[in-house]
């Protein structure tokens, strides 16, 4: 299976997340653990990262990561693989450490989702059972994330690379010892209103894009507008020529399904049609099968996106009709004719 593209650019946020192979533990103890902090904090020095939240997990662990130049992939690289090196010589142990890629969604910088995964990383020890506000423990209590490590504690005690005093900002509490214990206070208190296995998981709203916009299995946690602007950023990447094992994910998809409706609105103008013509109009109207045959050939998007955009009935119609297409170009109008000819259709 292809891999998805990573999309960079300056600035970017991301939740990152990774698993030890077959869901096998990358941290056997407190020493590992430390390990891969000293680690995290060698590659944040070499790439200029900033981490906003992070917490490690026995066989995974999460970041809230912003990256000021476009460096995520080699990063990555260095950090999981340096890691690992490290881990194996301190184990006496070979191979593989982490399991599939890790997952990077991007995250719009925008207060809701940025508080959103803020909490969600944060409680992960609650989800995972290891702290239980509701018996009069706290998440300041787990030793791994950075609320012990960083939202709990002053600026002095803290690392460099930990953007504690911004993300307090941004939740609009100051960085002092009354703001600091109203942040843990507010995580402990959720923690005890969701419950153990909802803490911190956001309830999706009705008009997010289920399919693309996730904080977990996404490639985007944000707005659609936001989605919109990224991929005019990665379009450079994403426009290549497309192979058979080629650009694949949730980006590529999107890509495909923007460009499918920019064709759809420049065909239908030039074929002097609305969308509300389309559906008194045969499934085999050439003008339908003309803008079909644009967007066939020239996005990824499936047939059945074409039937349902173009009203024509079913995917199979839209497929027979492409194979029986035979240049018609008396009868398109002009303005048509000249607009499937600039598209090489």
């Amino acid at each position: 299976m292809a891999r998805s593209i990573r999309i960079e650019y300056s600035g970017a946020f991301y939740h990152v997340m990774a698993r030890g192979n077959r869901r096998e533990a990358i941290f056997a103890g407190d020493e590992d653990y430390a390990l891969f902090l000293k680690t995290l904090g060698e590659a944040c020095a070499k790439a200029g990262w900033r981490i906003h939240a992070w917490v490690l997990l026995g066989n995974h662990y999460h970041f809230l990561l912003e990256t000021p130049t476009p460096n995520l992939v080699s990063g990555m690289q260095w950090l999981q693989n340096t890691y690992t090196r490290r881990f194996n010589t301190r184990h006496r142990a070979w191979g593989r450490l982490f399991g599939d890629r890790y997952k990077a969604v991007l995250i719009e910088d925008a207060a809701h989702y940025y508080e959103t995964l803020l909490d969600y990383i944060h409680l992960n020890p609650v989800r995972a059972g290891l702290i239980d506000p509701g018996k009069g423990q706290s998440v300041s209590d787990y030793p791994w994330s950075s609320v012990a490590c960083g939202y709990a504690i002053g600026p002095g005690k803290r690392a460099a690379w930990l953007a504690v005093a911004e993300g307090l900002e941004r939740l609009g509490l100051p960085d002092d010892a009354v703001g600091r214990r109203r942040l843990v206070e507010s995580l402990d208190r959720r923690a005890i209103e969701e419950g153990l296995v909802r803490a911190g998981i956001p309830s999706l709203d009705s008009e997010v894009d289920r399919r693309l916009s996730n904080l977990r299995r996404g490639w985007y946690w944000g707005s659609q507008e936001f989605a919109e602007r990224v991929l005019k950023l990665a379009a450079p990447v994403l426009c290549q020529p497309r192979h058979a094992s080629g650009r694949t994910g949730g980006e590529s998809k999107a890509h495909d399904e923007a460009e499918a409706r920019r064709l759809l609105e420049e065909g239908l103008r030039a074929a002097g049609l609305s969308r509300k013509d389309l559906s008194a109009l045969k499934g085999s109207d050439l003008r339908k099968v003309a803008i079909a045959r644009v967007i066939w050939h020239n996005t990824g998007v499936k047939m059945s996106w074409i039937a349902e955009a173009l009203a024509m009935k079913s995917p199979s119609n839209v497929s027979q009709q492409l194979r029986r297409w035979r240049p018609q170009s008396r009868s398109l109008p002009k303005a048509l004719r000249r607009w499937c000819s600039s598209h090489n259709s």
